[in-house]
């Protein structure tokens, strides 16, 4: 199974959840909240996860992987935080009470 494969699911879901938002109060602030989190996320795993595979604390198998990286880290690597950043604000407004009008 490629890594592909296991961040579809992820994806999706993100995807689903965000937009079960949309009709929710801010959803515009909450994305460009989201996208400036993910952004940060994204230059965080692009520096540690660099500079853990650089010494050699985990490899990645090439058959496993799509072979676009960025440094020495696959691109699947920064689905996790991107999904994350997007999927947990949305989680909590879909868990928080509805504001009255």
């Amino acid at each position: 199974m490629t890594y592909l494969w296991i961040i579809l699911p992820f994806a999706a879901l993100t995807l689903a959840v965000t937009l079960a938002t949309l009709t929710r109060p801010h959803f515009g602030r909450r994305m460009i909240s989201s996208a400036i989190a993910a952004a940060v996320l994204v230059v965080l795993t692009a520096v540690f996860d660099n500079a853990m595979i650089a010494a050699d604390l985990f490899t990645y198998p090439e058959d496993d992987i799509s072979g676009i990286r960025i440094g020495l880290a696959p691109i699947e690597d920064f689905s996790y935080p991107v999904c994350a950043a997007f999927l947990i604000p949305a989680v909590w407004t879909l868990l928080s009470p509805r504001e009255r009008a």
